[in-house]
């Protein structure tokens, strides 16, 4: 099997590059206030080259969307061979480390001042990002109801209820007021909290769930990210 061509690998971290200054200059600046040229120049490329990888700025941030969505949702597309806790807890950390981020938070705040006077900003946050990453976690959630190991009537209640317990109160807190970002330990417990608290209310098997977690947050250390 052949690997990645040098070439190939070269266009991924140019993309990469794009990306990440992209969501650096829309946290800055707000979508509406963001320009192609202040992209390429942060990016350090030339606006020809940028707009050869991503022909408008809507395709631009809507590739930034997916590719956070792609991170949160790796743990269910690609399942551990230990079983659905380790999956929620693996989703829980990625999900922590991609809202709690500063430039998305500072993202998000610009998206919900501009919502007012540009409607069409917040549905275009909300279809590219949260609504992308709510189906992939309906999916999941489904999937395991059909195998027996989850129980609930409505898969869309079952998901908003995981990532709001998990989270939902510091990333609120963060939103609202910026110098209060929660250290990892801090995160760490809402997740260890609200894990549990899924699982008695949905896992059709809560006393094995639970010891699982148990272990795994005893023996996993707080892992390493942005938040």
């Amino acid at each position: 099997m052949t690997g990645t061509s040098p070439r190939a690998l070269n266009r991924q971290a140019k993309e990469r590059r794009i990306l990440q200054a992209a969501l650096n200059v829309f946290a800055a600046e707000g979508y509406s206030g963001t320009s192609m040229d202040a992209i390429a120049a942060k990016a350090e490329v030339s606006k020809p080259t940028l707009y050869q990888y991503f022909g408008t700025k809507e395709q631009l941030f809507t590739e930034i969307m997916l590719s956070r969505r792609n991170e949160m949702l790796d743990a269910f597309e690609h399942p551990s061979s230990e079983g659905m806790v380790r999956d929620l807890y693996r989703f829980s950390w990625a999900y922590a480390d991609t809202v709690l981020n500063p430039d998305f938070l500072s993202l998000a705040r610009l998206i919900i001042a501009e919502a007012q006077r540009f409607p069409e900003i917040g549905r275009a946050y909300q279809a590219s990002g949260p609504d992308r990453v709510l189906r992939g976690v309906m999916a999941y959630l489904d999937s395991q109801r059909e195998a027996g190991r989850l129980q609930f009537d409505d898969e869309e209640l079952a998901a908003e209820d995981l990532w709001a317990l998990i989270l939902s109160a510091p990333r609120n807190q963060a939103l609202h007021v910026p110098d209060a970002l929660p250290d990892r330990a801090a995160v760490k417990r809402y997740i260890d909290n609200g894990l549990r608290v899924f699982l008695k209310a949905y896992s059709t098997d809560p006393t094995s769930d639970l010891d699982q977690l148990k272990r795994l947050c005893e023996q996993a250390p707080t892992p390493t990210g942005t938040a």
